[in-house]
């Protein structure tokens, strides 16, 4: 491989929230952390070249997006997932998550009712309930050590008062690289309802073969007028500190409405590092992509042979994009308190407590995998100890 991913980087003192802030996000501070979703690696040269170059320049004051910006977007994904859109398409988000609450805010009123799919990234029940819209839950179900959709719980789950569905294509933290047959015949019944869909794709780039990503805005123009997706770099290409982001939707009235709350609310800037970074990324970052992948394949494959061996207790819901391993330890005949101790206080492994995700959540841990062989063995190992002594 060109690019080193069994370097180890140090990361404290860098004020970095997964090395740094542990004890004060999930209470513990001698833990290995894998729980915060974003990478051990360095990002792409590509990247770094470009914010040094940057950086020379040496000042820092207002400055707007340049055409080559929403190019590398735009040919990005042509390239990746056969998706043409147009420039007055992207709007820029300082995040995802501000996305959705900006979203929720723009296209819905209070006591409305918005869908999601739990167990599901987490922030999605606070962008309905801390708007005063009602959160509703369609539960995945775990199938055949997948994670799938519900659609006659979905249908039942509809009612007048639905006015949007929030989902997360790829699913986080399943991995479920959700199909074209699965995302036409959610977007049917939303279609049939009028319902918008608010499609969270930020982990897009991260498939894995045979598997493909689509993208839901693809699957007919009636659908694409009624979605609106959500895209960045930042997980890809391991830049979530730039926060820098887009929505994209091709509807002209929606897209006005969106934009008049996040103009409103003076969201719309962004920063000089972010562009740059962004528009290297999608230029010129594909190669490492490629490796990238590769190698979080590998670390996935080795933690489900690791556990099937030595902790059949503990079962890995095999991803099939992100890198993001869902972990069921329900044969572990354990509760999830006594799980969470067993992690943090005899592990000393900071993971993402199932729970957090709602419905489904129990008995499951989430644990970042895009990390350094070594330490993902160094976990493995930790895991079976702590397992090992508890018996």
């Amino acid at each position: 491989m060109k690019y080193n991913f069994d370097e180890i980087i140090e990361r404290k003192n860098t004020a970095c929230i997964k090395w740094d802030f542990s004890k004060e996000f999930i209470g513990a501070d001698d833990v290995l952390p894998m729980w915060v979703a974003d990478m051990d690696f360095r990002v792409p040269d590509c990247v770094s070249r470009a914010i040094k170059a940057r950086s020379e320049h040496e000042i820092f004051g207002y400055s707007a997006r340049p055409e080559s910006y929403y190019n590398s977007i735009i040919g990005w994904l042509h390239r990746r997932h056969n998706w043409k859109i147009e420039k007055d398409w992207i709007i820029f988000s300082p995040g995802i998550v501000p996305a959705i609450n900006l979203a929720v805010l723009s296209l819905t009123k209070p006591a409305e009712e918005i869908i999601v799919q739990p167990p599901v990234y987490f922030p999605f029940f606070s962008a309905v309930k801390q708007h005063d819209r009602k959160l509703v839950y369609n539960p995945l179900k775990l199938e055949h050590g997948r994670l799938s959709m519900d659609f006659t719980d979905l249908e039942k789950a509809v009612t007048s008062k639905t006015r949007m569905i929030v989902i997360s294509n790829p699913h986080n933290p399943g991995g479920s690289a959700w199909t074209k047959s699965e995302l036409s015949r959610l977007a049917q019944i939303c279609l049939d309802r009028n319902i918008l869909i608010l499609s969270d794709e930020i982990h897009s780039d991260l498939v894995f073969e045979p598997c493909i990503h689509t993208v839901t805005a693809t699957l007919s123009p009636e659908i694409a007028e009624r979605t609106i997706t959500m895209i960045a770099p930042s997980k890809t290409f391991n830049l979530a500190g730039f926060s820098t982001s887009s929505v994209i939707i091709s509807d002209p009235d929606i897209r006005k409405t969106f934009l008049k709350t996040i103009e409103g609310l003076h969201l719309s800037q962004g920063n000089i590092f972010g562009a740059v970074a962004s528009e290297a990324a999608y230029t010129n970052g594909e190669e490492w992509l490629g490796q990238m992948l590769l190698y979080v394949m590998e670390n996935i494959d080795y933690i489900g042979e690791f556990l099937k061996k030595k902790i059949p207790g503990i079962r890995l819901i095999k991803p099939e994009a992100t890198y993001l391993v869902w972990l069921d330890f329900r044969g572990l005949k354990m509760t999830t308190d006594e799980i969470k101790d067993l992690l943090m206080n005899k592990a000393h492994l900071g993971l993402v407590d199932g729970r957090m995700f709602g419905p489904g959540g129990d008995g499951f841990q989430r644990m970042n995998v895009a990390s350094p062989r070594s330490m993902i063995i160094e976990a493995m190992e930790r895991l079976e100890k702590a397992v090992n002594e508890r018996i």
